[in-house]
């Protein structure tokens, strides 16, 4: 959903207004508010906020994170799920997690709600390759389908059996039919 505004704001003045729920996000000097999360949407967050945390967090590779704010050229984004590497986890001068994120995520993963704009979510895909994110993925539960992005903007698509790039040094395989078949909850 595009929130409308009468005049041009600014990043510094967006960043001013109280946090919307869900969150609105800031791309290309437009405040786009994100669809509330549904039961898929929900679903493969966690599982992919758990998965990807139970072969990275403790060799302390990387960490993804769930609907983190993202502030970094010239834009704020709230990805679905932001990894980042470990050595690159913003930290406080005591060593603790710093609550500001003004870098981007070195890969992001989108989940594309019911209703959603594909093109939304690509463009904040895209920025974020434009701006040093070394992968992104956009999944598509409607369609079982996942579009990658890669650096230099190169996009791919992987379906079925098809086996999907991770970030380098994480130590899992996925294919496409495997995460959507989280999605279903036997008898």
């Amino acid at each position: 959903m595009t929130i409308a505004t009468e005049r041009q704001i600014t990043l510094e003045d967006f960043l001013k207004l109280p946090e919307t729920k869900p969150a609105s996000e800031f791309i290309n000097g437009e405040i786009l508010q994100k669809p509330m999360p549904q039961g898929e949407h929900s679903r493969l967050q966690i599982k992919f906020c758990t998965n990807i945390n139970q072969v990275a967090e403790t060799p302390k590779i990387a960490y993804a994170f769930p609907e983190l704010r993202c502030t970094f050229g010239g834009s704020t984004i709230v990805p679905d799920i932001a990894v980042f590497r470990w050595e690159r986890i913003p930290k406080t001068e005591s060593g603790r997690i710093a609550n500001r994120f003004e870098i981007h995520p070195d890969w992001v993963i989108e989940i594309l709600s019911p209703e959603q704009p594909q093109k939304k979510v690509l463009t904040k895909l895209l920025h974020c390759s434009r701006h040093g994110t070394e992968l992104g993925w956009l999944l598509n539960p409607e369609e079982e389908s996942v579009l990658a992005v890669f650096p230099g903007q190169k996009v791919g698509i992987y379906e079925g059996d098809d086996k999907l790039p991770i970030l380098e040094n994480i130590n899992l395989e996925l294919t496409v039919k495997e995460i959507f078949g989280w999605l279903s909850f036997g008898s």
